[in-house]
């Protein structure tokens, strides 16, 4: 799998939850130690040494909001009620009766997420505790998993300390909703995950309205001026992109937009090769989202090989081009199944084109530009993109 990475072309690996946990690897019950279904900490530093011999960097997925109401601060408190020294690392009123004979926070409804108080010093020095632990086996960057529910102060002081023992550090915060710009600039984040521009991505190909991509466009460019958005077509709480899509033809534009606007691109395992899976609104409704990956990647789909050509070679694209990442992003060709956008830096240009209808659409490119994917390459002459087609042109 990390050859596979390697001839992909990324340059990092985040992990999903890795620690011992009651179920999905969310309800953490200790975050010191990894989930004995997946191995030993031994097994992980050998993971890691292995991906930095192939000069790629890793990532945790780690959950400093809540922990699992098997974690053993909570069971401290089940067991000893107002008498428990963690009482206070928790939102919990003795004085209202429960199933637990007294009432705690949860986190979003989910009893078994116990809810973190984090104006307790205690709970900030435990989860600066953890992240050194993994930082000293040389982890790179660290996911903190629902960063719009924990107070942007903790976060701030969070990340003045572990600043201060891996200065290069990347960290990022899934925030699905809230102000992004606010909690940004508060918390001190290097990365936000961009859930507005996944969801403009999918939605404008599907209705045919690239005024919403365009809106999204936009507002995407006052983000890049506050904090790097992590940009996705698909993550581990999404449907699958290859599923998402109504028109199956239209994954390419998808994945057109991903690589070449300004952050840092990031593809769901699996997405590569086209798999499917369909998140559902109940109980155990990821499942189909989060399938194990077989023990080989050509295991992964029959018409894999064709979709995983495609993410390389926009890969490819993007890594000789690392201007893109904060690149200037401007639309400059809209109509509801048309749209093209260019992203400049001072000496370097790429143009993306794409179109959605069953027919031709004009297609004019700032002269000096070469084909680089898509119809672009297979017709570089031609003045017109051809019925659901898409391009890329770029600087020579």
């Amino acid at each position: 799998w990390l050859d596979h990475l390697v001839e992909l072309g990324v340059t990092g690996l985040l992990l999903g939850p890795v620690f011992e946990s009651g179920s999905h690897g969310y309800d953490v019950v200790d975050p010191l130690r990894i989930d004995r279904r997946l191995g030993k900490e031994e097994d992980l530093v050998r993971l890691i040494d292995e991906c930095h011999q192939r000069s790629l960097r890793v990532g945790l997925d780690v959950v400093f909001n809540h922990v699992g109401r098997g974690h053993a601060f909570f069971v401290d408190v089940l067991q000893n009620g107002r008498e428990s020294s963690r009482s206070d690392w928790f939102h919990i009123d003795f004085d209202r009766q429960g199933h637990d004979g007294f009432r705690y926070t949860n986190f979003e409804g989910h009893g078994q997420l116990v809810k973190l108080n984090h104006a307790n010093d205690q709970v900030l020095d435990w989860a600066v505790d953890v992240a050194r632990h993994w930082l000293d086996r040389g982890v790179d960057a660290l996911r903190l998993d629902a960063a719009y529910a924990i107070p942007a102060a903790f976060l701030a002081a969070f990340e003045s300390r572990v600043r201060a023992m891996r200065p290069d550090l990347l960290l990022i915060g899934e925030v699905i909703h809230g102000d992004y710009v606010a909690i940004a600039k508060a918390s001190r984040l290097n990365a936000v995950t961009q859930y507005e521009l996944w969801k403009a991505i999918w939605s404008s190909l599907n209705e045919r309205n690239f005024y919403e991509l365009a809106h999204a466009l936009e507002r995407h460019v006052d983000f890049c001026r506050q904090f790097v958005p992590w940009n996705f077509v698909g993550n581990h709480d999404t449907t699958r992109i290859a599923s998402k899509l109504v028109d199956r033809r239209h994954l390419p534009h998808a994945l057109a937009i991903l690589f070449t606007i300004p952050g840092i691109p990031a593809v769901y395992a699996g997405d590569e090769q086209g798999a499917e899976g369909i998140k559902y609104d109940r109980e155990g409704g990821d499942a189909e989202i989060r399938r194990p990956l077989p023990y080989q990647p050509a295991e992964l789909a029959g018409d894999g090989l064709l979709i995983w050509q495609m993410h390389r070679d926009l890969i490819a694209v993007r890594r000789a081009r690392p201007w893109l990442a904060d690149g200037a992003l401007k639309v400059t060709q809209l109509a509801n199944r048309s749209i093209a956008f260019e992203v400049r830096s001072q000496q370097s240009l790429l143009v993306t084109v794409l179109n959605t209808d069953d027919r031709p659409v004009p297609c004019t490119v700032p002269p000096g530009l070469v084909p680089v994917a898509g119809h672009a390459v297979a017709r570089p002459a031609a003045t017109e993109l051809p019925a659901q087609g898409w391009g890329i042109w770029a600087s020579a």
